[in-house]
C-alpha cells in the first residue's frame, strides 16, 4: 500500500548501509522515487567489515569453545594411534578458511540487500555522494571523481556510517597493527594479540580470539572491561576472560604501539611495556561526514563530527534527515535501520512514532552475551529513577544446569510502586534472544505481574525471566500495589 501524493516523492539516499537500506525499502513501499548513493556495496561497513564478519567470527569462537566444553556433558572426543590406544585430539582453527567463509557471507548478504533494492524499484548509484544544496545530490562515479551523477530530490537522508579511529601513536598498517576492518587478512591465529581498548568492540574481539586459541591481552583505561554497563555483566565477563587465560591490564592506557617487524610493543602511560605479535586498536570510531557538503547545506553538527538529529532523524535542515553512526543518536545497526525507517515515514507523511533511547535492546557478542534495555541499576543507585532491581543467577535455572552453563544472570528492574518493568539485563548464551521478552514488557509497560503470568516453557533459560518477576510480586505491596 502507498500513501497517496500530488506528485511522486522522491528521496535520495547517502549510504546504503542499515539506515539507508532500511530507508530506501520504506519510501519504494510508499511509493516515492528512490536512489540510494553507496561506494562499498549495499549494506555498508555493518555488513561488509563490521557486524556480519565479527559475529560470524564470533560464532565459529562459540563452537570452539562448545567443543572443548563438551566433555563436562559426558562427549568426549578421541581418535585411536597406530598401536589402538585412544588418542586426545586437539582443536584446530583453520583461520584462513574462516575468514573466507565470513568474508563470503558478508558478500552475500550484500548482494542480497542488493537484490532486494533492486526488486523494490530502487535506483542504486555505486560513487561518492555529496550533498549539493537543500535538494541535490552528486555522485563522483568515475575514477579518480572524474565522472558525475547528479540526483534532484525533494528529501535526503545521509546514512554514511562511521569508521575505525586512528591514533598517530599507534598507526594502523594492516599487517600487525590492525583496526577491526583488517583482521581478517590473518592468515593464522596470532601467537599473542594485544587488544587497545576495553569497550564492545575490543571485549567481542579479545575474547573471540582467546576463545580460537590466542593468548591475548586487553588493555583498559577504566577500571573495568566495558565501561558504562552494568557493573555485574562486567564482573562475570572478567571472570570469564581471567578464567580462560586473558590479561586483563585494567588502569592502563597505551601511550603508542610500534611494529618491530618481527612483534609489536605497546608501551603503556607509567612505562611498562607490552610485547605481542599483533595489536588491534579499538579505541572508537569517527563519522564519515567530512567532505560530503553537510556544513555548506547548513546541517548542524557536533565537534566530533556528528550530525544533530531528533527522535525522528531529522537534522536543522527541514528535508535533510540522516541516521545510523554518523548521527547523534545510539550507533547500533539495529537503531540505524530504526532511524531510516522512521526518517521516511515522517518525511513522507506516514505514522511515525519518535524514537525513545530507553526502548532499545542492545547486545554485545562475548561469550557469555550481555543483553540490556532501558534504565539500569545505576540510574537508579544514582537517583535518576525510583526502582527496585531483582537478579537470579542462570547457575540455579534447571536448563541451565542440563547445558553446563554456569556464568551469567537475569536481572530485571521495575519502577517503585507500579511494578511497571522498565529495564533489564541478561549475561548468558543467546542473550540477544533472551532479552526480547524483556523488551516487549519495557515497550508495552508491563507490569512484573503481568509478565510473571505469562508461562515460559519447563525447562527453559526465559524461565529465569518469569521467575524473577515473580519474586518481584511483594505481599505488602512494596513494588506493586494493587
Amino acid at each position: 500500500m502507498s500513501l497517496s501524493f500530488e506528485r511522486t516523492q522522491s528521496v535520495a539516499i547517502i549510504g546504503g548501509g542499515p539506515g539507508g537500506y532500511e530507508a530506501a525499502l520504506a519510501a519504494a513501499q510508499l511509493g516515492a522515487e528512490v536512489t540510494v548513493v553507496e561506494r562499498a556495496g549495499i549494506g555498508g561497513s555493518a555488513v561488509i567489515t563490521d557486524v556480519v564478519p565479527s559475529k560470524t567470527l564470533i560464532a565459529t569462537a562459540d563452537a570452539a569453545i562448545a567443543i572443548a566444553g563438551a566433555g563436562d556433558l559426558g562427549v568426549q572426543l578421541f581418535a585411536k594411534g597406530g598401536d589402538g590406544k585412544p588418542l586426545k585430539p586437539e582443536i584446530a582453527i583453520n583461520l584462513t578458511a574462516v575468514n573466507k567463509r565470513l568474508l563470503a557471507l558478508a558478500r552475500q548478504q550484500s548482494d542480497d540487500m542488493r537484490a532486494s533494492l533492486a526488486e523494490a524499484g530502487v535506483r542504486i548509484i555505486s560513487g561518492h555522494g555529496r550533498i549539493d544544496g537543500e535538494n541535490a545530490v552528486v555522485v563522483s562515479t568515475g575514477p579518480g571523481g572524474t565522472d558525475f551523477d547528479r540526483v534532484e530530490a525533494d528529501t535526503l537522508l545521509v546514512s554514511t556510517g562511521s569508521s575505525p579511529r586512528e591514533l598517530d601513536s599507534a598507526k594502523p598498517d594492516g599487517v600487525r597493527i590492525l583496526t577491526w576492518t583488517q583482521l581478517y587478512d590473518m592468515k593464522a591465529i596470532p601467537e599473542h594479540l594485544i587488544v587497545v581498548g576495553s569497550g564492545v568492540t575490543g571485549a567481542e574481539f579479545a575474547g573471540a580470539y582467546m576463545n580460537l586459541g590466542a593468548k591475548v591481552t586487553l588493555i583498559s583505561s577504566r577500571d573495568q572491561v566495558l565501561p558504562g554497563e552494568d557493573t555485574d555483566a562486567a564482573a562475570v565477563l572478567e571472570k570469564v576472560f581471567k578464567r580462560g587465560g586473558m590479561t586483563l591490564l585494567s588502569k592502563s592506557r597505551a601511550d603508542k604501539v610500534e611494529n618491530l617487524g618481527d612483534r609489536v610493543v605497546a608501551t603503556l602511560s607509567d612505562g611498562r611495556t607490552v610485547e605481542g605479535s599483533h595489536c588491534l586498536m579499538a579505541v572508537g570510531s569517527i563519522p564519515n561526514t567530512a567532505g560530503i557538503g553537510l556544513e555548506q547545506a547548513g546541517v548542524q553538527m557536533t565537534e566530533s563530527g556528528h550530525i544533530q538529529v531528533n527522535r525522528v532523524a531529522r537534522t536543522s535542515v527541514p528535508n535533510i534527515y540522516a541516521a545510523g553512526d554518523c548521527t547523534t543518536f545510539v550507533p547500533l545497526a539495529s537503531v540505524a535501520s530504526m532511524q531510516g525507517r522512521t526518517a521516511i515515514f515522517h518525511a513522507l507523511g506516514d505514522v511515525v512514532i519518535p524514537l525513545e533511547r530507553r526502548r532499545i535492546t542492545s547486545n554485545i557478542f562475548t561469550a557469555p552475551e550481555i543483553a540490556t534495555i532501558g534504565w539500569q541499576q545505576k540510574d537508579i543507585e544514582d537517583g535518576s529513577i525510583n526502582g527496585v532491581v531483582h537478579k537470579l543467577p542462570l547457575a540455579a535455572n534447571p536448563r541451565a544446569k542440563m547445558m553446563g552453563i554456569k556464568d551469567g544472570f537475569v536481572k530485571l528492574i521495575a519502577r517503585q510502586g507500579s511494578g511497571t518493568v522498565i529495564g533489564g539485563v541478561i549475561v548468558g548464551p543467546r542473550a540477544s534472544e533472551l532479552i526480547y521478552p524483556i523488551a516487549i514488557a519495557v515497550e508495552r509497560r508491563l507490569t512484573v505481574d503481568q509478565v510473571s503470568r505469562v508461562f515460559a516453557v519447563y525447562p527453559s533459560l526465559s524461565g529465569s525471566i518469569t521467575d524473577a518477576a515473580r519474586a518481584m510480586h511483594v505481599v505488602d505491596h512494596q513494588i506493586y500495589g494493587g
